[in-house]
């Protein structure tokens, strides 16, 4: 009975709390095309030149294509474009991904990027290195692996941000979520939640995070509502580890419909 009256509570919230939003309530009001990185690089060859379209901020800077074979590894192209990308990180270089759109002729393209300089750069532009940026099933230098954070915040500038979460597996929006707090994205975690949740306070105190381990157990389709141990790390704004055991709840209104984490009880055990 405890469960079944969570489940009805938890999923008034949700009703109310406007989670199944529009692409269009996601900042994307144009056609934004989602390629795959094998047509990208046709389009995007290197040296070619490029804009780039902060989804959040809504500024824009130019930047040429340099190398990369699993991604884009770009550069700003002038000193001018640097401090427009540097504005967009508040004035600090990070390796935070931002959801973007590359601009390139008559085409927009959903796209991912952090804003770490690094590697070799040759350009004077008061950028030293180049920059990565991610599009759909790109993959990184070192694994060659597809990066979640980089998938997410692309479909974030595609505009089918909830359109994925809620067709994600009980694990796999756990991880999505975990990977939001990350990157301290607020419509990442705010469209895998049930209930509001004042993010800009409780991102302040993670530095960084992941999931070490995530326990689903089978479960049925019928299943409304699930209590999912992990274990997760994090690094608290003071630089120092933690470790914690407990639980992730999960709920969904109905068998067909996205699962939504349990945000209130979570942050509360975490930061307990």
């Amino acid at each position: 009975m405890r469960y079944l009256f969570s489940i009805i509570l938890l999923a008034s919230a949700i009703l109310f709390n406007g989670q199944f939003a529009l692409a269009k309530n996601e900042g994307i009001g144009i056609s934004v095309e989602m390629l795959p990185w094998d047509e990208v690089n046709e389009i995007l060859p290197r040296y070619s030149k490029f804009t780039i379209l902060d989804v959040e901020t809504g500024k824009r800077f130019n930047v040429q294509r340099r190398a990369g074979s699993g991604h884009a590894d770009v550069q700003p192209l002038t000193k001018k474009d640097t401090k427009i990308m540097n504005d967009i990180y508040s004035g600090k270089w990070s390796w935070k991904r931002r959801a973007i759109i590359v601009i390139h002729n008559d085409q927009w393209i959903a796209a991912s990027m952090h804003g770490m300089p690094h590697g070799a750069g040759k350009l004077d532009n008061n950028f030293r290195g180049h920059f990565c940026v991610h599009f759909k099933d790109s993959t990184t230098h070192r694994r060659k692996s597809v990066d979640l954070s980089h998938q997410l915040m692309i479909m974030k500038s595609a505009g089918k941000l909830n359109e994925h979460l809620n067709s994600l597996q009980a694990e796999e929006l756990i991880q999505a979520y975990v990977a939001g707090i990350k990157q301290k994205d607020k419509r990442i975690v705010s469209a895998a939640s049930v209930q509001k949740v004042n993010w800009k306070k409780e991102f302040n105190k993670v530095e960084n995070i992941k999931p070490r381990q995530i326990y689903v157990k089978p479960y049925r389709k019928d299943e409304l509502f699930l209590e999912v141990p992990v274990e997760i790390e994090w690094i608290d704004k003071h630089s120092k580890r933690h470790i914690f055991n407990g639980t992730i709840h999960l709920i969904r209104f109905a068998p067909d419909s996205g699962w939504k984490i349990d945000s209130n009880q979570f942050v509360n055990d975490l930061f307990m």
